[in-house]
């Protein structure tokens, strides 16, 4: 049996107890460093990371090992400095096969102490030397061995999980965002803009823009159950049924809506469910026909500033295999604006857990009601920015659309 400076590491030793930790660079003192640098790449098969000269430190050089794992930085320190003492000590290498490491290295002219020894705890072990007589132990099939592998490996492929996670994610964005509006039909007597700020990268609030022909505009806002992928799963999932029956809209609302409740309810689990709020409005007329499927209530800020509220006409969709719905109307008049928006909106809260809360919409309208569609949104959102400064909780959604004269009356 041959002897081994490693003992058994405690198993307390080996758990992982807050963040991965990795050594990433050992220094290893040598006195000429052209030398060693063949002898770690030719011989160990180790790859150069850098080899560069700095102003500070002269040359620089590390190399690592196929794995990448740790670097070793190849330091030539001055004569009769403290460093130069250090020349000549000791270091670890693990592999998961000693023999094939030993037969790999030996034929290329590493000369070893000894041809691997069996430890007294069943791990096997050699060593060598570097041409500066730095000391290496190769080691393999140890407990502790095992066990930092093991880690080594978990940590590379959480690495690489996470790495493909963010990468679908941001394909997953990048689809998503190509499900809002990317054109708005142009009326005579209604100016329009909608966004969406998600919380997360996808998320469940949806909007859009529907042409209905005839000179009507379908004005679409929801709000889909859950958070994160399952949420823009469903979101994606409405949007597809509401385009798809779209054609039936213009005459038939409601049976639009049973259609696309019906299509909703058999493609998506049990618990799935979206709130929704359709409206068809009239370019020629101003009238505006309303369903609002369990959503929070749109605001018609009217000219003269009073207000009036589009309450729900019907429960949410997909839950219910039977499901219908009411249709409500309004006539839109000049000056009239019209805002549907998420719970994104009312629900971002301040430092003190305060709501945003409908009353301050109100407020940011009545402030703001003079501004273009476009320029009323961006206030909206800005003030609930400054409002709820922390981190974004839930997706932030909001229609504004702003009834003005036909060109007839003006």
């Amino acid at each position: 049996m041959g002897s081994s400076p490693w003992s058994p590491l405690s198993a307390d030793l080996l758990q992982r107890d807050g963040p991965y930790l990795r050594l990433l660079c050992v220094n290893i003192f040598v006195r000429d460093q052209d030398r060693s640098l063949r002898f770690y790449v030719d011989q160990l098969g180790f790859g150069v990371v850098v080899d560069d000269s700095y102003e500070s430190v002269g040359r620089w050089i590390a190399v690592a090992p196929p794995d990448g794992n740790t670097v070793l930085a190849l330091v030539r320190p001055k004569r009769n400095s403290e460093e130069y003492k250090l020349i000549g000590r000791c270091a670890v290498l693990v592999t998961e096969d000693v023999m094939a490491k030993f037969d790999q290295w030996q034929k290329r002219g590493v000369r070893f102490h000894h041809p691997p020894q069996t430890t007294l705890w069943g791990g096997i072990f050699t060593q060598f030397d570097d041409p500066d007589g730095n000391s290496f132990s190769l080691v393999s099939g140890h407990a502790f061995v095992r066990e930092i592998e093991a880690q080594r490996r978990a940590a590379t492929e959480k690495l690489e999980a996470e790495r493909r996670t963010a990468q679908e994610l941001d394909i997953a964005k990048q689809v998503q965002s190509r499900l809002f509006p990317q054109t708005l039909p142009q009326l005579k007597t209604l100016e329009y803009a909608g966004v969406c700020i998600q919380a997360r990268e996808v998320g469940g609030d949806y909007y859009d823009f529907l042409n209905l022909g005839q000179t009507r505009l379908g004005l679409v806002i929801g709000d889909t159950s859950g958070k994160g992928i399952g949420a823009a799963l469903l979101m994606a999932n409405l949007q597809a049924h509401l385009r798809g029956q779209s054609a039936m809209a213009l005459d038939r609302p409601q049976t639009f809506l049973r259609s696309v409740n019906q299509l909703f309810y058999e493609n998506t689990t049990d618990s799935a469910y979206a709130t929704l709020v359709f409206a068809e409005y009239d370019d020629e007329t101003g009238r505006l026909r309303y369903a609002n499927c369990g959503h929070l209530t749109p605001l018609l800020l009217r000219e003269d500033n009073t207000l009036e509220r589009l309450d729900p006409t019907a429960t949410v969709l997909g839950l219910f295999r039977e499901w219908d719905c009411s249709i409500e109307e309004r006539q839109l008049l000049p000056g009239d604006i019209l805002t549907l928006y998420t719970d994104g909106i009312t629900e971002s809260f301040n430092d003190v857990d305060e709501e945003f809360g409908e009353r301050r919409l109100v407020e940011a309208l009545l402030c703001n009601r003079d501004r273009s569609a476009q320029e009323l949104l961006a206030a909206i959102v800005e003030e609930v920015h400054k409002f709820s400064p922390r981190e974004q909780r839930d997706d932030i959604t909001v229609i504004v659309a702003k009834a003005r004269p036909s060109p007839r009356e003006s």
